[in-house]
């Protein structure tokens, strides 16, 4: 008897060990599911960088709530409060000892609207109640993630805006918060009102975390706050925002980062001006690296997305509010302006104001002198990419190329190294390209041929107009087609340079 009952206890024993290993695994395995999305993280970077659209492509198909802070932002207006709010009710009165409707003429009830005080949800509750329902609704299976988006996390004094609720920012191994906080009664009464009488299928998996305490009943009940597994806090932060409330390492500490650097978005932006486009891209990239020259800094420099083009152009108008207001106020002001690319042709230093003209009442751009500030900082001027596409060769020449005849005058150069190619089948497509590369000292632009690498880090602009030309090794060269039209000031006859190859 004494041997069976001892048997008996270890069954027991081992049992519940094995539940408990069981639950925590069960956590982990549904944690791992989404292994790279951190619950809470910060999406830092220079203005422009795309840290909210980064957040937008991750979260695409997701729930997600989103909120902006700001320095009058705080406690009630992140997390929640009573504010007054109109009801319509219907108007009554005591006739003897009952209360009777009012009805109108049309013996419809009266209706009158009142003043009354509700506790409103703000964002941060909003996404976690929605957090815990997914839990409640998913049964067995994995609850729906819920995030909480908060734009411009820095500009806001966060230890007043979070207050207590810093305290459920630890999360355990399984995502779940590490230490609960015990809500206010007014908190309590939004709880219970949106979360009492729900239930979740895996309480004992959540309860296991905490020593078996029943936390999934507390949750529901509205006696305490408990970030679920389910619900993440992404925010972003311009590096460059000078912020009334810098942020303590306490609370830094407390979140991923995750740095999103300037980088070519290939939309093939361009900024139309004095009747010309200029590279939008080149433009980010020249002035840059004069701000990290000059600042020693990477906070000023503009992402991609600092300004918004349409249909592909960046207006002057917007150019100049923009992008030149926020260089001439916010970035070179304290240092002198010093560059040549902030010389006037007089060689006097440019002021902001000359940039604008005044007609009437209404101002307008200058925008010679915005093309002449991008033209001394040494923007690519793209307005002519693709005139010789269509550049027949004249009616009185024939241009052949191994019997072959050419109708475009830009045909030439690919068309000879496509023939080159077909005569050289033991050759690799390194090998040709480095046969035919130096030629780009005869051209206008700054490649003549290039492989797929070379073609792939270039933008769109530029790859696309080019051919492309198969090799026996199965790899692949391009031909630039562009620059075999112009005429500099030095001449350079590229296409009879081909032809004497």
């Amino acid at each position: 008897k004494f041997e069976y009952g001892y048997a008996s206890t270890l069954a027991v024993m081992a049992k519940m060990l094995l539940k408990k290993k069981d639950e925590k695994e069960s956590l982990e395995k549904a944690r791992n599911q989404y292994k790279g999305f951190f619950f809470q993280q910060i999406f830092y970077g220079a203005p422009g960088t795309g840290k909210s659209h980064t957040i937008n492509e991750e979260t695409k198909g997701e729930d997600v709530i989103r909120t902006t802070f700001h320095p009058d932002t705080d406690y009630s207006t992140f997390v929640g409060a009573y504010k007054p709010t109109t009801v319509e009710e219907t108007v009554m009165t005591v006739i003897g000892t009952k209360a009777v409707a009012v009805e109108n003429e049309d013996g419809s009830k009266r209706k009158e609207t009142k003043i009354v005080y509700e506790f409103v949800a703000q964002a941060f509750l909003q996404a976690y109640i929605a957090a815990w329902k997914n839990y409640a609704s998913a049964g067995e299976d994995e609850p729906k993630r819920q995030f909480l988006v908060i734009e411009e996390i820095n500009r806001g004094n966060c230890a007043q805006i979070f207050g207590d609720l810093f305290q459920l920012l630890d999360r355990n191994d399984s995502g779940f918060s590490e230490y609960p906080i015990k809500a206010d009664a007014d908190m309590q009464k939004q709880l219970k009102k949106e979360l009492h009488g729900l239930t979740i299928a895996n309480a004992n998996r959540i309860n296991a975390l905490y020593n078996n305490r029943n936390v999934a009943s507390e949750v529901f009940n509205g006696d305490i706050l408990l970030l679920p597994d389910n619900l993440y806090i992404w925010a972003t932060m311009n590096t460059s925002d000078q912020s009334l409330f810098p942020i303590d390492s306490a609370f830094k500490r407390r979140w991923d980062w995750k740095y999103i650097p300037i980088s070519n978005a290939n939309k093939d932006w361009a900024i139309k001006v004095n009747g010309n486009k200029y590279d939008w891209w080149n433009f980010l990239e020249k002035i840059n690296a004069q701000i990290g020259s000059t600042t020693n800094s990477e906070d000023k420099k503009l992402g991609y997305f600092f300004c918004k083009a349409t249909n592909n152009e960046i207006s002057a108008e917007t150019f100049v509010g923009k992008v030149m207001f926020y260089l001439w106020n916010d970035v070179f002001k304290d240092y002198d302006f010093d560059s040549n690319i902030f010389k006037d042709d007089n060689g006097e230093t440019m002021t902001f104001d000359k940039f604008y003209t005044a007609e009437g009442k209404d101002t307008k751009v200058r925008e010679e002198k915005v093309e002449a500030f991008l033209k001394r900082l040494g923007v690519d001027n793209i307005s002519q990419q693709g005139d010789d596409e269509n550049n027949d060769v004249p009616n009185n020449i024939s241009i052949k190329v191994n019997g072959k005849e050419v109708k475009y005058i830009n045909a030439v150069p690919y068309t000879t190294v496509e023939e080159y190619v077909k005569m050289h089948p033991e050759m690799s497509a390194q090998q040709v390209i480095d046969i035919w590369e130096p030629f780009k000292k005869y051209s206008m632009r700054s490649w003549v041929v290039c492989n797929k690498e070379e073609h792939d880090s270039m933008a769109p602009q530029y790859a696309d107009y080019s051919y492309e030309i198969k090799c026996s090794d199965g790899n692949s060269l391009w031909v630039n087609k562009d620059g075999w039209m112009h005429n500099p000031e030095k001449q350079r006859d590229t296409i009879n340079e081909f032809m004497k190859r």
